[in-house]
C-alpha cells in the first residue's frame, strides 16, 4: 500500500524543497515507485531542483485543479535527473507534478482558490496511476485548508524546522495541530544548524519540548549554498554528512511505514 508522506514547515526558507527532494531520489535510487506533488501553488520552486524547465511545462498541478486535466498529465518523469552520475543506476522511478510558475495563474488561484477535494482526489488518483511506493507532498508553509488536508491524510508528517525561535514557535502549533488530526506517525528535521551546535544536546532538547522523535539534523552547509538548488546535493556531494543523514532518515522513514502496516494487518 503506497504512504503518503507530508514535509511542512510553518515559516519559509527552511530548505523543505530540497529536503524533499533528495529523500524522494534517495528512495527512487533504492529502487521505490515515488511520486512528489508541489502544493505549494503560491511559491512553487521543487521543479528546478530537477532541472525542470518552466517552459516545457505543459501542464501543471493547476489545470488539474481547474479540471482541464487528469493529474497524470501533470506528472512528468524526473528519473533521469538521478542518472547524472554515470555510476548511479536506479531500478526505480520518480515523478514531479509541479505548480505553475506563471504569474498569471499564481494570482489566480490567490484570487480564486480551488477545490481542496479534488486535491485529495488527485493524490489517490496519482498513486494508483503510477503505481506509486510513496507519495511526497511538498507544502504551503504555514497553515491553511490545503496544508490541513496534506497533514490529515499523510501517513507520516515530516516537520522540518531550524534552530530557531519563530521556527520553535511555529512547529509548536503545527505538532498540536497534527495531534488533534491523529496524524499516525510525526518526525522532525532540523536544519541549518550551526556545526559548532551540540547536536546530540540538540536533539534532545527539541525531542523534550515537543514529545516528537527528531529524524536527523542537517548542518548548515557552504555546500548547499553554493549548489543553489541546481540539482540534487546528496548526488553532487555522495559523501557529505547531508547526505549520509539523509540515507538514514529516509530508512527511519520505511522504517516507520513498516510498522504502521505490521499494526494495521494484526
Amino acid at each position: 500500500m503506497a504512504q503518503i508522506i507530508a514535509v511542512h514547515s510553518f515559516r519559509g526558507g527552511t530548505g523543505k524543497s530540497n529536503l524533499i527532494a533528495n529523500m524522494a531520489s534517495t528512495m527512487a535510487l533504492g529502487g521505490q515507485r515515488v511520486g512528489i506533488i508541489d502544493t505549494d501553488i503560491q511559491s512553487p520552486g521543487i521543479h528546478v531542483i530537477f532541472g525542470l524547465n518552466e517552459n516545457k511545462i505543459n501542464r501543471a498541478l493547476n489545470d488539474y485543479l481547474w479540471g482541464l486535466c487528469d493529474i497524470k498529465d501533470a506528472a512528468y518523469d524526473v528519473t533521469n535527473a538521478l542518472l547524472s552520475d554515470q555510476l548511479n543506476t536506479s531500478t526505480g522511478s520518480l515523478y514531479l507534478v509541479p505548480s505553475s510558475i506563471k504569474a498569471g495563474e499564481i494570482a489566480r488561484v490567490l484570487r480564486e482558490g480551488y477545490d481542496v477535494v479534488r486535491l485529495n482526489d488527485g493524490f489517490q488518483e496519482l498513486i494508483h496511476t503510477l503505481k506509486l511506493d510513496y507519495l511526497f507532498i511538498d507544502t504551503h508553509p504555514g497553515l491553511n485548508e490545503e496544508t490541513l488536508l496534506s497533514i490529515g491524510i499523510s501517513n507520516v508528517l515530516v516537520i522540518i524546522l531550524r534552530p530557531d525561535n519563530q521556527d520553535f514557535q511555529g512547529t509548536a502549533v503545527t505538532v498540536d495541530v497534527a495531534r488533534k488530526l491523529r496524524v499516525p506517525k510525526m518526525l522532525l528535521v532540523i536544519n541549518k544548524a550551526l556545526p559548532s551546535l551540540n547536536f546530540p544536546d540538540l536533539q534532545e532538547q527539541v525531542e523534550k519540548i515537543y514529545n516528537v522523535s527528531v529524524a536527523g539534523i542537517l548542518p548548515l552547509s557552504e555546500e548547499v549554498v553554493q549548489l543553489a538548488s541546481n540539482g540534487i546535493f546528496s548526488l553532487h556531494y555522495p559523501q557529505h554528512l547531508i547526505t549520509q543523514t539523509i540515507k538514514e532518515m529516509t530508512e527511519k522513514i520505511a522504517g516507520v511505514v513498516e510498522k504502521q502496516e505490521v499494526g494495521t494487518k494484526s
